[in-house]
């Protein structure tokens, strides 16, 4: 069975064609990197098997599971508990402080306060940020806040994680440090990860790439 799945997904905003009948089938615990020039249509893909899109056409699927049929917030609720996100600029919240970031996927299904600081607490030594929990994004480097979002995405243990773009504001030494963060805890969750991207040194961490032109997965790359 695939974790998530694309199946001729088409979508259109106004006149303009993003995805032509885009297939994409990923394996459970499988690293995918989707790469293509801008305007391709590879963020509109994430964001169509995320459920943040529903495309005109097609079916996105999780496991067995239509995700494109369900209604907004059924899908609202996919996304909180079972995928994560890693965007490119980190998109923490400013008036959280480090710790209450990596908490929100937590607090956002339900958990205690404590608690959820208490499974988020343990992640910043984990990924090197120790003596940073109480600091706010601008307090932060660019490397220390995309830790802290990798972070966020990740402590909820999620079965898809969506990364878009992780390391596009980053220098390349930083950027290098984030996707063996990223790597190596997805490895070890077992999560599966979708990976947005138009550096080959970044999809090089993958166990495939796949290359989206026009609007179309047409080509297969082996990482």
């Amino acid at each position: 069975m695939t974790a998530i799945e694309a199946r001729e997904v088409v979508l259109s905003f106004g006149s303009t064609p993003a995805l032509r009948g885009a297939n994409l089938s990923v394996d459970p615990g499988e690293i995918v990197a989707v790469m293509g020039p801008s305007g391709s249509g590879k963020t509109t893909l994430l964001h169509c098997l995320a459920g943040i899109l529903v495309p005109d056409a097609g079916e996105i699927r999780l496991a067995d599971r239509r995700v494109d049929t369900l209604a907004e917030p059924e899908r609202s609720a996919l996304r909180r508990d079972r995928f994560g996100f890693v965007f490119q600029s980190g998109q923490l919240v400013p008036e959280l402080t480090a710790e209450e970031n990596v908490a929100l996927p937590l607090l956002l299904r339900g958990v205690k306060r404590a608690a959820a600081l208490s499974q988020a607490r343990p992640w910043f030594e984990r990924l090197g940020l120790g003596g940073l929990e109480r600091r706010r994004s601008g307090e932060l480097s660019g490397g220390q806040a995309q830790r802290v979002a990798l972070a966020r995405g990740l402590v909820s243990r999620p079965e898809v994680l969506f990364a878009d773009e992780p390391t596009g504001a980053l220098d390349s030494l930083t950027g290098e440090q984030v996707m063996d963060l990223l790597v190596g805890c997805a490895r070890e969750q077992g999560t599966t990860v979708v990976l947005v991207t138009h550096e080959a040194r970044v999809a090089a961490y993958a166990d495939r790439q796949v290359i989206v032109r026009d609007g179309r997965v047409n080509a297969l790359v082996s990482a």
